[in-house]
This record gives C-alpha cells, sequence and structure tokens, in this order.
C-alpha cells in the first residue's frame, strides 16, 4: 500500500518526506524532481521567503544507482531560513489561520507552535512526494498539469498581476482559483464500492487538505445546478480504434467514483492568505485583551504556487489507485498487470 508521511516546521533544520510502497525499479531522476520543488516558489504575487530559501531535494534512502528499491524512501529539503529557536513567542493569532484552534486544541499559548507546523513551508514535502509519483505516472503516459485561471475575479493576465499588485500596495492578499488537469489516466480507477474508495472522494480530500482550498469541483462543477440532465450528461461512444469515448467532458472525467478515461477535470478555489500588513482585530490568548493579529512573512498570492502542490497531491492519489488496481512490487509488473488489463478494453 502506498502511503507517505510528511515532518518539519518552517523555521526548522529541514523539511522531511518518507514514502512508502513505491515499487522497486523506477527511475529517479533528481534533476526533473527538482524542478517540481523549484516551480512552486514561482508565482506573482510570492513573498521574500522564496529569496532566501533554493529548495533542493536530497535522498537519503530507497534509492540505488537511480532506481527505487521498493523500500522507503526518504526525501530531504534543506530549510536556509532555519531559527525556529530564535523566534520570539506570540499570542495573537491570526483570523483565518490554524492559530487559534491549534493553540485550544493542544494547549499552547504560543502561536508558534502551531504556525511552524501549519506553515504552507510543508507542502515542498508533499511536492517531492509528488515529483516521485509523476516519474511513475509518466511510465504510463499520465501528465498532470496546472494553470492559474483566476485572481481575485480577474481572468486576463495583465489584469490579474495588477490586482496583485494592488493588494500588495495596500499589505493585503489575494486570493482565486486554479485548474488541475490530469491527461492519459485509464478507466476503472477507483471504486463505486465503497466510499472511501470513490476516487473523486480521494482527490477531493487531498486537494482540500492544501492550506487556504475553500471548494474543489469536478467538471462542470457547481455548473451542474443549473442545467437539464439531458444537457450536461456526456453520452457514450464506440469505435474499433477508439473503443468507448465520449465527444464531451462535462463530468471531469470521474463518474460513479471512477476514472472515465477522459482527462480528469477539477477546478480549486484558494481563499487569500490569512496573514495581513494590516491585521484584524484578535485576542490575546493569554491575557484575553484585544490585540491586532500577528503579522509574519507572507506571500500576496500563491495561486499558482498551489497548482503546483495540487498537481503533486491528485499525482500521488492516482499512483494510490493504479497500485491499487494493478498492484506489483516491481514498476515492471505493474506494467505487465496494467497492460493485460488495457487489453480488456
Amino acid at each position: 500500500m502506498l502511503r507517505y508521511l510528511t515532518a518539519g516546521e518552517s523555521h526548522g533544520r529541514c523539511m522531511l518526506a518518507i514514502l512508502e510502497g513505491m515499487p522497486a525499479g523506477l527511475k529517479v531522476d533528481l534533476k526533473i524532481m527538482n524542478i517540481e520543488v523549484r516551480r512552486r516558489q514561482l508565482g506573482y504575487g510570492r513573498g521574500d521567503r522564496m529569496k532566501i530559501e533554493a529548495d533542493t531535494i536530497e535522498v537519503l534512502s530507497g534509492v540505488k544507482n537511480g532506481l527505487t528499491l521498493g523500500s522507503p524512501i526518504t526525501l530531504y529539503v534543506k530549510n536556509n531560513d532555519f531559527r525556529i529557536d530564535e523566534l520570539i513567542p506570540l499570542a495573537n493569532p491570526r483570523p483565518g489561520h490554524a492559530d487559534l484552534a491549534g493553540c485550544l486544541k493542544y494547549g499552547h499559548t504560543d502561536i508558534r507552535n502551531v504556525l511552524e507546523r501549519a506553515s504552507a513551508r510543508e507542502t515542498v514535502s508533499r511536492v517531492a512526494i509528488g515529483s516521485v509519483c509523476k516519474l511513475f505516472l509518466k511510465e504510463f503516459g499520465v501528465m498532470v498539469t496546472s494553470e492559474c485561471l483566476m485572481i481575485g475575479g480577474e481572468k486576463n493576465k495583465e489584469k490579474m498581476e495588477k490586482k496583485i499588485d494592488y493588494a500588495r500596495k495596500n499589505l493585503d492578499t489575494v486570493g482565486g482559483a486554479f485548474s488541475v488537469v490530469a491527461e492519459g489516466v485509464c478507466p476503472g480507477l477507483g471504486s463505486y464500492a465503497a466510499s472511501d474508495r470513490r476516487l473523486n472522494g480521494r482527490l477531493a480530500g487531498a486537494l482540500s487538505s492544501i492550506p487556504a482550498i475553500k471548494a474543489i469541483e469536478f467538471g462542470l462543477g457547481t455548473g451542474f445546478a443549473y442545467e437539464l440532465g439531458s444537457r450536461v450528461h456526456d453520452a457514450i461512444f464506440y469505435s474499433k480504434e477508439k473503443g468507448f469515448f465520449r465527444k464531451t467532458n462535462r463530468c471531469g472525467g470521474i463518474e460513479g467514483g471512477m476514472s472515465t478515461g477522459e482527462p480528469i477535470e477539477i477546478r480549486c478555489t484558494m481563499k487569500p492568505i490569512s496573514t495581513l500588513g494590516k491585521p484584524l482585530d484578535s485576542v490575546d490568548i493569554i491575557t484575553k485583551k484585544p490585540v491586532k493579529a500577528a503579522v509574519e512573512r507572507y506571500d500576496t498570492c500563491a495561486v499558482a504556487a498551489a497548482g503546483v502542490v495540487a498537481e503533486s497531491v491528485v499525482a500521488y492519489e492516482l499512483v494510490f489507485a493504479m497500485l491499487e488496481k494493478f498492484g506489483g512490487d516491481s514498476i515492471n509488473e505493474v506494467k505487465r498487470n496494467y497492460k493485460a488489463y488495457k487489453r480488456t478494453l
């Protein structure tokens, strides 16, 4: 079974990820993997932290001579901004962040004990994991990409950048929406037989675990609510050359919790970052007196970067679903099982 664990704090020594269950024999290309983690640092509106960090993956275990061994893969990303023990305590939680709920849950009086782990810095570990998963998917002709669709209601690139500039000038933040598309996915991943194996459920859960993601839509998404069934369902066709296929893809590549063979199309909505240059009202968790919320270093907008993280979590879930269906302890065994299934379609 494929599974992973991440560890590390935003200003700790490093960010770690352990990926277990990846079959043996997969070619691991560190150059490609490092391109992925660096893509996460890009995007108009990122903060000063991106100028400090030079994210680079180091493989500590599970790979030998560029091939996975089948044992747990440990991925290490160094934090250049390592100063966790020097940071002063904070007691003024930020609205919209994990600060207050985290302190109440764990009994902390310093919100740094929460924000260091709740920080989106954790997502570099998930992108590292996703970079391995993307290499696996590439072996089967599957590609996962993302695109920034909208920032603060604007869809034109120039207007989106102006919206970000306006927010930055006013010490504010702005959210938006992005798409994630997985192409080349075979039909039948996931299951209708059990709710926890539905592919859309797993994808939605994974995507909503990305910080600041507030809505996930498949295909037409909320547009389904405004149309008749006869106008939204994707008619089925067949040819000897293509097999079963659709001329439309309003369902977003998933029906009944399973992939249809069409591209999986997802739209995610991201709220504005919760750290503000002009902070909102808050309450000191120790004195219970009114205060302004804490101000930490922050991104004005991170929608494009969130899209890169989303690619990684989607890639992981697709690999999970493929191994669940096709099994195999080596990449060659998985390929044999995959090819045998494809011949039946």
